[in-house]
């Protein structure tokens, strides 16, 4: 237990302190993790044997719950509303061809029989989220038509869909009597409904419960995250579908401590990708790979080249898309986890293949973030798609929580320089904006007419100081023996370049000036620059 958290600890910091050399590399940052993961394993530098695929595929689909979630939430259904239709049929209609095309490809090509080639399909039909989010956002790729947004959509949520068709097609090969037109459907509507009620229920929760303890909505939430991929699971529906569309719900919705909620899942699903890509390359054993290294690199240029694009232009071209939309849609296909977690399915549920599935799925997703990844930005510009009037970032719904806008109050009170002034007579600079005014029970907007009166509560709008490198915030605590005791600020020595900028006192927060009073139990708050 210890050896594996000491492990952990090491490959999470080795990925932290690479990330800046990983980001200007033409290839996915995720690619190098699962190199990273393939340097400790059984054939690796450190040589760590380890091929638990029961302890492999608990870990990665836990992570790939949070993945799914946050996909879901992260996704800005007011920008994929021109493109959610066809990203619809793509997520749905478009795996489902892509798994036949490629079960025909290797049935044919492969000589391998029906149930085994369409296993093989399914499992690698679906796009993955988190190599097309973290390409899409690392390139900064500007994208014409809403291809931006449509990837997004799309690449979000088609792993449900390959997820059935491989679940489906195990039960068949296990000898299962099941019904795949019912079991489908119960899939479909299940998690679809398990997702929506209780991303609704989350909502509500947030909006109309206090929670006493600290961080009490990001620990919900976290909980409803499980439990939308559990409840459905435990009665026979999707879980994927049911975390994916929950994260939808509530990253389209308003709710309090939504930007809190942003960076917290932000490092989770950081942390899931990261232990998902190197746990993988720690699982393959590199010296079984070449038995498959020919069949997963025909399996991969067949789909890259003729399985996913006839199922993207199929679906598309009634949609009058242009072709240059489709090339590059088509070429954004990228395998990933959920390809070798689906194949980590197959392999513990002991049915006989001639190719191990884990090593062929792997090598597909190392070609394809390989080749196709590593040139998603050349193709944007080689089709002439991208947009340099666009901001992929608006596609997300965090855009918002990454502003850099910072909202403060000002109480106006008995003789207060502002008191019965018109807001057009207070001498603002032009880079603040008083953005509403409470007062009592009413909240108003404000405009150039609005006269302030005392006891009004101004909430202002500025920009936030982001250099936060060159500014050290320090607490200093007085006690009965300080020298600034029952001094003001401007009596106080201050150190050279450092200011008071906070006073806490008895539980109250006090900005000061150079007459405030320093009393015995002040906590002083300094900058210093």
């Amino acid at each position: 237990m210890n050896f594996y958290l000491l492990l952990m600890g090491i490959v999470i910091v080795i990925c932290v302190l690479m990330h800046r050399f990983t980001e200007k590399l033409q290839v996915p940052s995720l690619l190098i993790f699962i190199g990273l993961g393939m340097c400790f394993g059984t054939n690796g530098i450190f040589k760590i044997p380890y091929d638990d695929y029961a302890a492999s595929e608990i870990i990665c689909s836990v992570s790939l719950i949070f993945v799914m979630f946050y996909g879901g939430f992260g996704t800005n259904m007011k920008a994929a509303k021109p493109v959610a239709v066809q990203a619809f049929c793509l997520s749905t209609i478009g795996v489902a061809a892509t798994a036949g095309l490629t079960g025909t490809f290797v049935h044919f090509v492969l000589g391998l029989p029906w149930m085994e080639s369409m296993l093989i399909g399914s499992v690698v039909s679906s796009t993955d989220a988190a190599s097309v989010f973290n390409i899409l956002r690392s390139k900064k790729l500007n994208l014409k038509y809403n291809t931006a947004s449509l990837l997004e959509l799309e690449s979000g949520s088609n792993d449900p869909m390959s997820y059935m068709l491989t679940v489906v097609l195990i039960s068949l090969m296990q000898g299962e009597a099941v019904s795949v037109p019912v079991m489908l459907l119960q899939q479909l509507l299940l998690g679809a409904a398990a997702g929506l009620l209780l991303g609704k229920a989350a909502i509500w929760l947030l909006n109309h419960i206090s929670f006493d303890m600290q961080q009490g909505e990001t620990i919900l939430i976290f909980a409803i995250v499980i439990l939308a991929y559990a409840l459905p699971n435990a009665i026979g529906g999707n879980g994927y579908l049911s975390a994916y569309l929950c994260g939808i719900l509530m990253g389209n919705s308003y709710f309090q401590g939504k930007r809190n909620l942003v960076h917290f899942f932000d490092v989770l699903t950081g942390v899931a990708q990261m232990i998902i890509f190197f746990l993988l390359g720690l699982l393959v054993t590199p010296v079984q790979l070449p038995a498959v290294i020919v069949p997963s690199l025909l399996i991969m240029v067949f789909m890259t080249f003729v399985g996913r694009p006839a199922a993207i232009a199929a679906i598309l071209f009634p949609f009058k898309t242009s072709l240059r939309q489709i090339g590059l849609v088509s070429w954004a296909g990228l395998r990933g986890v959920a390809s070798i977690v689906f194949a980590i399915l197959a392999v513990l549920g002991d049915i006989p293949l001639r190719y191990n599935l884990f090593n062929l799925v792997f090598c597909i997703v190392l070609f394809s973030l390989a080749v196709q990844g590593s040139l998603l930005p050349y193709m944007s510009r080689k089709l002439g798609m991208i947009d340099e009037h666009a901001d992929v970032l608006r596609t997300f719904t965090d855009y918002q929580e990454d502003n850099d806008i910072a909202f403060i109050k000002i109480s106006v009170g008995k003789n207060h320089e502002w008191e019965s002034k018109r807001l057009k007579e207070i001498p603002l600079p032009p880079e603040i904006l008083v953005v509403m005014i409470m007062r009592g029970e009413k909240n108003m907007v404000p405009n150039g007419d609005t006269q302030i009166q005392e006891g009004d509560l101004l909430v202002i709008a500025a920009r936030e100081f982001e250099d936060r490198e060159n500014l050290e915030l320090r607490e200093v605590a007085v006690d009965k023996a300080h020298k600034w005791k029952n001094k003001t600020l401007s009596e106080a020595k201050l150190p050279e370049g450092t200011l008071v900028v906070l006073v806490q006192r008895e539980g109250q927060t006090i900005i000061p000036s150079g007459n405030t009073v320093i009393q015995e139990g002040d906590l002083l708050v300094e900058a210093r620059f």
